[in-house]
């Protein structure tokens, strides 16, 4: 590839690279660079926001450089305080771990392995002592850590920031010190974790590194983040039915979204198929080719293939699925809002959205659906619980007998 089409790859699904200049001088070098992106395993799936950065890892690999991808074990017990308005609680050693051993699984789903380094920051900050920390806290002021717009927030309405938070930055970026990253990928989120990478391979006498940042993806609901707690994510370890399932369920206009950064079709042909919708044909047909590509990715073709074959049972056929594993929600009193068991089973992030969702028609109950906000259901039932197309689960009601002789133990005592 020449140099111009090298830099249309690379591009392509970025918001940002600074410095470009710099990019094409070592590109022109004809040498292989040092490409990294940190992800601190808080949480134990990666998930389709994750594979823009992946994504953009892997076409790194193909033009021929190292990348490095780096699992941040230590800084994961701190926190990324990036779109925080409160200080997160740290994760306990053991629970960074365990998630770490799912990273380093998923992440070959779309890397390359025998061209892949996987790094732990604990490697360098394990060793660090008091004094080494003293003197990387050195290398910046307070005034510049409040000139992150989520703290400034913070300070501003007079939300606790605590001190270790201030030490993400740091951290982060002592990391490119660390590797001699050339070049970081992030999220836009990311932007002033990334240049203090810059900031620190500058005083540590390294030729500071090339950030480039990522757009965030939208989740299923097409407003959000995607996100595991607020569950409009997906999961690439997902079963193949999940995946294509969920995909299926976004909108036609966040499918063209998904297609410009999750897919490898060209951008020709994308804005080929904007024209043909324009123009009448039917977005559902262009969805089943996004699903079963990123069905395809994360497992193999004949997954792709059986799982379009589900879908078109399942709800084109209208039938309830046969095999749906079964959930025991226990009830503290005999029955339950409908709206505060769809919160409780995780098929909605909360109430509110419960209450919106019924009240629109998009909830239903062994197929049949319930407009009432109001409805209530009795302990002892059991049920399949549908919202919008793809949310589905099997609830078995049981009334929480423990917590009833807890009750009764405590009032014969009072006796």
């Amino acid at each position: 590839m020449d140099l111009a089409a090298i830099l249309a790859l690379i591009r392509r699904g970025t918001t940002e690279i600074l410095r470009e200049e710099e990019l094409i001088a070592r590109l022109k070098e004809g040498k292989p660079l040092r490409v990294k992106a940190g992800f601190d395993p808080t949480a134990p799936d990666l998930h389709l926001g994750h594979t823009l950065l992946l994504n953009k890892l892997k076409q790194f690999q193909e033009l021929g450089h190292e990348v490095l991808f780096l699992i941040g074990d230590f800084t994961g017990m701190i926190g990324d305080p990036t779109g925080k308005n409160v200080t997160r609680q740290p994760l306990t050693r053991e629970a960074v771990l365990e998630n770490a051993q799912t990273y380093q699984r998923q992440v070959y789903k779309i890397l390359d392995p025998d061209k892949t380094r996987v790094l732990f920051n604990s490697a360098w900050m394990a060793e660090k002592t008091a004094a080494d920390l003293i003197q990387l806290a050195a290398k910046t002021t307070v005034a510049r850590m409040l000139e992150r717009d989520d703290f400034q927030k913070r300070y501003r309405s007079e939300q606790p920031i605590a001190i270790h938070e201030f030490l993400y930055p740091l951290l982060q970026g002592y990391d490119s010190v660390a590797m001699r990253a050339d070049i970081e990928l992030g999220g836009t989120d990311q932007k002033f974790n990334l240049l203090m990478g810059r900031e620190l391979q500058k005083h540590y006498g390294q030729t500071p590194q090339i950030v480039i940042t990522l757009p965030l993806l939208e989740g299923l609901d097409g407003q959000q983040k995607m996100s595991k707690s607020l569950q409009n994510y997906i999961g690439i370890d997902e079963p193949a039915a999940a995946i294509f399932g969920k995909i299926m369920s976004i909108s036609d206009t966040l499918m063209w979204r998904y297609y410009e950064l999750l897919s490898e079709q060209s951008l020709g042909q994308i804005a080929t198929w904007q024209a043909e919708v324009a123009a009448g044909k039917n977005p559902r047909d262009l969805k089943v080719l996004l699903a079963k590509e990123l069905v395809k990715r994360f497992h193999h073709a004949a997954a792709a293939e059986a799982a379009e074959a589900e879908f078109v049972q399942r709800f084109q056929k209208h039938l309830l699925p046969e095999n749906l594993p079964e959930q025991i929600i226990q009830l503290e009193n005999p029955k339950i809002l409908l709206v505060n068991l769809l919160k409780t089973a995780g098929l909605v992030a909360s109430t509110s959205e419960a209450r919106r969702l019924v009240q629109s028609g998009a909830v239903k109950i062994n197929g049949e659906k319930v407009g009432d906000v109001q409805t209530q259901i009795e302990s002892g039932t059991t049920a399949i619980y549908q919202v919008g197309k793809m949310r589905m689960a099997k609830l078995q009601l049981q009334k929480n007998q423990q917590n009833e002789q807890e009750i009764i133990g405590k009032f014969k005592s009072s006796l």
